[in-house]
């Protein structure tokens, strides 16, 4: 079977929770997480939660997994992803990862890379799966988040899902 006939084959709506993780904005601030939002909505996904944190360990996974437990098949995390101190989300997000997406952050760097130049080289975008679900994990700027939806995950979100459900048993 082709890529393109699993894909047709792929349910077309995912369960998705949105957590910015941020020390600097609020909700009211976070035109990524709104974009994210507005964005798997009209892609005709559920929103199961949505969360801003600040970038700090315990509230980075306490958000997670409290998404998990809501029901979340994925989970997009937007911010923490440079290389500051204070970014910490990258070593949150791929120290809970049982199967990493290695090709999301390559990708994601490579296209990053076509905007921005050489700068691109500092993000820790970073992908997985997490106790069966999906987890993406990328920078908090719109212009970042909107070229990661766009160009890698709305495309193949539903896909994953697929591939994930039909060979996995994934344990809590």
């Amino acid at each position: 079977m082709s890529h393109e006939e699993h894909k047709r084959e792929a349910r077309k709506t995912i369960r998705v929770s949105v957590v910015t993780a941020s020390d600097s904005r609020g909700e009211a601030e976070d035109a990524s997480g709104a974009f994210l939002r507005a964005a798997l909505l009209d892609a005709g996904h559920a929103l199961v939660s949505y969360r801003v944190v600040k970038d700090e360990p315990e509230a980075i996974h306490a958000a997670l997994s409290e998404a998990l437990a809501g029901g979340a098949e994925a989970v997009l995390v937007n911010g923490g992803t440079g290389v500051s101190h204070r970014d910490q989300t990258y070593e949150v997000v791929a120290g809970l990862l049982e199967k990493r997406l290695d090709g999301f952050g390559e990708l994601f760097r490579m296209l990053s890379y076509e905007q921005i130049g050489s700068a691109a080289m500092l993000s820790r975008a970073v992908a997985g799966i997490w106790h069966g679900c999906a987890l993406f994990s990328m920078p908090g700027s719109p212009a970042a988040v909107r070229l990661a939806w766009e160009k890698l995950i709305a495309p193949e979100l539903p896909h994953l899902l697929r591939e994930m459900e039909k060979h996995a048993k994934w344990s809590p």
